[in-house]
């Protein structure tokens, strides 16, 4: 069995993560899990993050997924298989 992993950092996530939430919607089908995270404290919340996804889909459409996340300013995404 292949898995397919995409890790999205985000860098900004205040102003962000907003769109990234609206990529990740238009291809929820494609999205098995999804686990978010990020620094927080009673003090503190970090604005990066990290959004760790497993997908299943037409390679195209994934692909199709990370280059609209990487063309967010603040946003790296990069698909892994295993």
């Amino acid at each position: 069995m292949v898995y397919k992993v995409v890790l999205v950092k985000i860098d900004q996530r205040s102003t962000e993560a907003t769109k990234v939430q609206g990529i990740l919607t238009r291809y929820g089908c494609n999205i098995c899990v999804r686990l978010g995270l990020h620094e927080v404290s009673n003090e503190f919340c970090a604005n990066d993050g990290l959004v760790v996804l497993e997908v299943q889909g037409d390679q195209n459409i994934l692909e199709n997924m990370i280059s609209e996340l990487n063309a967010l300013k603040y946003v790296q995404a990069k698909l892994i298989e295993m």
